[in-house]
């Protein structure tokens, strides 16, 4: 805890009690844009934050972030058949090259997207993931059980598709089905308002959760290369220090930035997927606040006195060297109440959903089909492994495992969740795009068989999304339709 020796004075001279404070009962309670702007005075920098307040809007979005991702996937498909694929083909394979001392290292730009930058979004995964552990409906894992074994149907059921339709890949591409985008399904479940009831979002969200746990094992255990025992001990010591530090109650983001660089330089060269350094360092971030939160109130009532005490309001701002001391100290401390994880949430989400996935989006859609038998595509058991596993094994996985809980009484559905809404989240299940990329450039050597893969995951995605809305709306008209011929019978 920060500490300052100040004189305390009285609470809320006269100058505090001229002020006409706004009512915040008045005040939305999910909006308080007005209270915040109250304070400001000029009028250029009440428009830029009611701006940056509508940016705030757009970016939290996750329709928004899932329509992004899905323009850059689309937008991909076009220049991956048009006159500028070569270009776009040699900028992916540019080499980044960096010199350290005599450590030099290059990757190709593509490489550092998919390894790199992806570990970041990993990280947003991992960060995630213990706030559901936290806080979340992981925290109760009788209430988490029922969605997290449907997950445990909609890996299985893909896989065994999979591997049915391609018994001499069995280890390879198997997981390319598995993986849900939990982007990408909420934002298009979010299309379906309140035909989706919110219990039904977060049973889905749980699952997909789940989902995002098992794909990072399945990634963590399979689709590494040969291990490098030294890089592996490296990796371990570099663990061992992020837990030193969050065991010494570190609460400022910047030393585990540089261990988590640190780790992914590592695991980069162990042989063990890169980008699972974000999950490993998010497990590491501190989840708490190093504030006594029960005392704030408290606190802040003394140094709101003794701002109100040092301030004059006939002199210049540079003047009161006080006041802006004082001000600048609760500001500090006041940083010090978001924990950790959160800040590194905040500092990294919009990054994540608008830059990094989008590119990751734009460079793993390039599917050239110019002078390529689509027949040809169309009849490889990848392909069909790959679509049929995701758009028949998910809904199927999901909703039979569903199924057999609640009818031997393990579990029961939650609240206004009926089986038409389970059926839409199997159907939404079948929406794998990052997890199922990522995997696909992992599992096969042969681009061509990449490029089948690539098709499956992007017509499957598009299926699955088509069919999950369409279902919905034919299903609530029905009903609907049933509800008024019972009423007029009545």
């Amino acid at each position: 805890m920060l500490n300052k020796t100040k004189r305390h004075t009285p609470l809320f001279g006269s100058a505090q009690e001229e002020l006409e404070v706004p009512d915040v009962s008045e005040l939305e309670a999910n909006d308080m844009t007005g209270m915040r702007l109250f304070i400001f005075d000029e009028p250029a920098v009440i428009r830029r934050l009611e701006q940056r307040s509508l940016f705030e809007d757009i970016t939290s979005n996750g329709t928004v972030a899932a329509a992004t991702m899905v323009l850059a996937a689309i937008l991909a498909v076009i220049v991956a058949n048009s006159p500028a694929y070569e270009l776009v083909e040699r900028i992916l394979e540019a080499e980044i090259s960096f010199t350290l001392g005599s450590i030099r290292g290059a990757i190709s730009f593509e490489g550092f997207v998919n390894d790199g930058l992806m570990a970041i979004f990993f990280l947003l995964v991992g960060i995630e993931l213990k706030y559901e552990m936290k806080v979340g409906q992981l925290r109760r894992p009788r209430q988490a059980a029922l969605p997290m074994l449907a997950a445990v149907g909609g890996v299985v059921v893909p896989a065994l598709i999979f591997i049915v339709l391609n018994p001499h890949d069995t280890d390879s591409g198997w997981a390319i089905p598995i993986a849900t985008d939990i982007a990408f399904a909420l934002g298009v479940m979010s299309l379906l308002g309140n035909r989706i009831a919110p219990e039904t979002k977060v049973f889905f969200q749980t699952l997909a959760i789940a989902d995002d746990i098992l794909a990072i094992v399945v990634l963590a255990l399979f689709y590494g290369q040969t291990p490098n025992i030294a890089w592996c001990g490296a990796s371990l010591a570099v663990i061992v220090v992020l837990a030193m530090i969050n065991g010494a109650h570190v609460y400022s983001l910047k030393p585990y930035a540089i261990a988590g660089v640190a780790l992914w330089v590592c695991m980069y060269n162990s042989g063990i997927h890169a980008t699972l350094a974000g999950v490993i360092l998010a497990f590491f971030l501190p989840a708490q606040t190093e504030v006594r939160l029960s005392a704030l109130h408290d606190w802040l009532d003394v140094w709101a006195s003794e701002l109100d005490d040092t301030y004059d309001d006939e002199a210049h701002v540079l003047g009161q060297h006080d006041f802006t001391d004082d001000a600048n100290f609760v500001e500090r401390v006041m940083h010090h109440v978001t924990p950790p994880l959160h800040r590194a949430e905040r500092d990294i989400s919009v990054v994540v959903n608008f830059v990094i996935l989008p590119l990751f989006a734009f460079i793993n859609a390039q599917v050239r089909l110019v002078g390529v038998d689509i027949g040809t595509i169309l009849s490889n058991t990848v392909t069909q492994g790959a679509f049929f596993g995701a758009v028949i094994g998910k809904p199927l996985g999901i909703i039979s495992v569903t199924f057999l809980l609640v009818r031997i009484g393990f579990a029961r559905l939650p609240r206004h969740v009926d089986w038409m809404q389970v059926t839409a989240v199997g159907i939404m299940g079948g929406l794998g795009f990052t997890m199922s990329i990522l995997i696909a450039g992992l599992a096969f050597p042969d681009p061509g068989l990449v490029m089948a893969a690539k098709c499956a995951i992007l017509v499957g995605s598009v299926t699955s999304a088509t069919l999950g809305i369409v279902y919905v709306n034919v299903a609530c008209a029905l009903r609907d339709a049933r509800s008024g011929d019972d009423s007029s019978g009545a």
